[in-house]
């Protein structure tokens, strides 16, 4: 391989675009789907690594992608590929063949997967000119001096590949990646067709985000579809490729993007193609490198946000489901429309993620008027697209959950768009309301629930949009608690061995992820209008304890104040069914079920006899809390959890041992009675 990379930089270096061409065709055909470049050494590794788990029976920690793994070895493999990758960089500065331009491109696609060879790609210069080829005409005009600066530099580069030798073109390459080799912010490995699918999540007020390791992209290329379009359009897309692979890859690169202004270049380019209805060949990678921007960067959300961003990209979500508006916030549906193609659905997905990216702290906010209508229309956008059908379950699946999403984050004041639709034609409805939205979210969360993967990230939102919606919307709540939490007939099992959504839901009340449990257990206890008795009759005291010591109602009396929507709920009137009300009586509350009858322990002992018994136990309890074992707690006043270590260490260490010898003489003298 390595005479192979020395042959193609040569070429670059000479100029002769023909050969540059056939070397490359051979180089994209061997490493189209190679994420690393030593085959071997990787192996090597592998099995080292299989090894040292047998015999240790520890696994090492997994890198992030199999270009961060090769050995320190191929040092040698990595400076020809910096060195190819800045040699390319000068070639396509240069006027070339359409198609010589396009393998340069796919080649250097290919190399900005790893990580370590990002050096020649996140300079200045290598930004501007991989952007004016995705076209994207940057805002922030060059500086002269800067420009004429950067064409010394790469005429300098390219002599100096030209004529030194091995080892000091090298060295010059390594100088170029060392300034650049900061730790990456991000994990994940690029894809086939060059750009990530992304899972994503906020940490706390800081709004960082923090993207998973990607998988293959669901836009697998299709040569046969490339061949039909324009050189052009073609050279355009794989430019956006590196462009988000650089971007991705780099931390370095994402802080000279917002430096060099590229987002407002991004965003009139897509603006256009927004507002003039034509459809790009570029539009999927120009907006997959906006989210990519907004979500990696802060200060680019923000700006986004002030340029109009989420006004832009609903009426882009319009053009691509052909959104035809009836009266107020209402979308018509139309039963003859197609399902989403493949193709767009991913184009929907990069639209939702950036709406996410600018309106995941709105639901903070109390918007006014302007914002309230522009977010009403927004939402009314995303109940048609939850509604449409797509190509495979899959797709729906994963364009559902972007959807709830954006909804979970929105004001929940402007989220009475979803029932305000007229029911001459609704498949589901309650209390004369339109209730196919909250239809397809209940489909959705039990679709998501019987998967059981990834519950915290793919779970989570759809409860708490569930939740919120139910206490702000009364028509909301009362379908709900229909579908969830029906009056009960069947006592006979406990509730989280239950197959129904509610028997799902209360297994979760005791899940290891703290998250995933309250979500769950805020849920039922909002369907139950916050009633601690019911909620217990619904759930079992044992499950719907985590709540109610974290709320303070383990005493069964709700607080004032401990929650602002108490007061929108109705009254506590609750109907029981005819099989409830016969085995109330047996039910216990703790399991929540009708328990088998035991017998009782305590059948024929003497009253001495159950004193004694007392007396150890309480005697057991406090050497175990005063061990520090266990922790005897009360329910207070105010309804919360309090450790009895007073009450429970009332008696003098003396009077502990003087009952203990006590009770060892009153046993020692019952078996002697007995033995006689």
């Amino acid at each position: 391989m390595l005479p192979d990379l020395e042959k193609i930089i040569e070429s670059i270096t000479q100029g002769d675009q023909d050969t540059v061409q056939l070397l490359l065709d051979s180089y994209i055909t061997q490493y189209a789907e190679c994420f690393f470049f030593n085959t071997e050494v990787q192996e090597r590794k592998k099995q080292r690594q299989l090894e040292e788990f047998r015999k240790n029976k520890v696994r090492d920690y997994a890198p992030d992608s199999d270009s961060d793994i090769d050995s320190d070895n191929d040092e040698t493999d990595l400076l020809l590929r910096q060195r190819l990758a800045t040699a390319l960089l000068c070639f396509i500065s240069h006027q070339l063949q359409p198609a010589v331009l396009r393998n340069c491109l796919h080649t250097l696609r290919i190399l900005s997967r790893d990580r370590r060879a990002l050096g020649p790609m996140v300079t200045d210069s290598a930004l501007f000119t991989l952007a004016n080829l995705g076209g994207i005409s940057l805002l922030q005009a060059w500086p002269q001096q800067e420009e004429e600066k950067a064409e010394d530099q790469s005429a300098t580069t390219c002599s100096e590949i030209r004529k030194r030798g091995d080892a000091d073109a090298a060295s010059l390459s390594v100088s170029t990646v060392l300034s650049f080799s900061t730790p990456v912010e991000v994990a994940g490995a690029t894809t086939t067709s060059g750009s990530v699918d992304h899972s994503y999540k906020w940490r706390g007020d800081s709004g960082h985000v923090v993207l998973a390791r990607g998988k293959k992209d669901t836009r697998e290329e299709n040569s046969e579809e490339e061949d039909k379009e324009e050189d052009g359009d073609v050279c355009r897309k794989e430019a956006m490729k590196v462009l988000c692979n650089v971007i991705y890859n780099s931390p370095r690169a994402q802080e000279r993007a917002s430096a060099l202004r590229l987002l407002q270049g991004l965003w009139e380019s897509l603006k256009q193609g927004i507002c003039s209805r034509v459809s790009s060949k570029g539009q999927f990678y120009k907006l997959r490198l906006l989210f990519l921007l907004t979500a990696l960067r802060p200060e680019l959300r923000v700006q986004l946000q002030q340029e109009r961003g989420v006004s832009v990209l609903t009426k882009a979500l319009e053009q691509c489901v052909t959104v035809r508006w009836g009266g107020g916030y209402e979308v018509l549906s139309d039963s003859t429309a197609p399902p989403i193609s493949k193709e767009m659905s991913q184009e929907i997905i990069e639209i939702l993620k950036t709406l996410f990216n600018i309106t995941h702290m709105l639901y903070r906010q109390q918007p006014d008027e302007e914002d309230a209508a522009l977010y009403r229309h927004l939402a009314a956008v995303l109940r048609h697209c939850l509604l449409r059908s797509c190509d495979g379950e899959e797709i729906l699946d994963e364009l559902q959950g972007h959807i709830v999403n954006i909804l979970s984050a929105l004001p929940l004041t402007c989220l009475d768009v979803l029932l305000s639709v007229h029911v001459d034609q609704a498949s589901h409805k309650w209390e004369g309301v339109n209730m196919d939205c909250v239809q397809t979210l209940l489909v959705f969360m039990d679709r998501r629930l019987n998967r059981g993967q990834k519950l915290k990230e793919k779970l989570t939102p759809v409860l708490n949009l569930l939740t919120e919606s139910s206490r702000v919307h009364r028509e909301t709540r009362h379908y709900l608690r229909q579908k969830i939490l029906p009056p009960l007939r069947d006592v006979a099992i406990r509730p989280e061995q239950d197959t129904s959504l509610r028997g799902q839901l209360v297994c979760l009340m005791t899940h290891v992820d703290t998250d995933v449990k309250h979500c769950a257990a805020e849920l039922l206890f909002v369907l139950c209008k916050e009633n601690v008795s019911r909620f217990v009759k619904y759930t079992g005291y044992g499950n719907a304890a985590g709540l109610l010591a974290a709320r303070g109602l383990l005493n069964g009396r709700r607080n004032s104040g401990d929650s602002q929507y108490a007061s929108q709920y109705s009254s506590d009137s609750d109907s029981d069914t005819e099989e409830y009300r016969e085995a109330k009586a047996r039910i216990n509350l703790v399991t929540g079920r009708v328990e088998v009858e035991q017998p009782d322990p305590m059948e024929g002992m003497t009253e001495e006899e159950k004193e004694e018994e007392a007396r150890r136990l309480v005697s057991m309890i406090n050497r175990l809390s005063r061990n520090e074992i266990i922790q005897p707690m009360a329910v207070t006043a105010e309804g919360r959890l309090a450790p009895l270590w007073g009450q429970m260490r009332s008696c003098t260490l003396e009077e502990e041992e003087d009952s203990e010898e006590d009770l060892d003489l009153m046993t020692v003298g019952r078996k002697e009675k007995q033995m006689e």
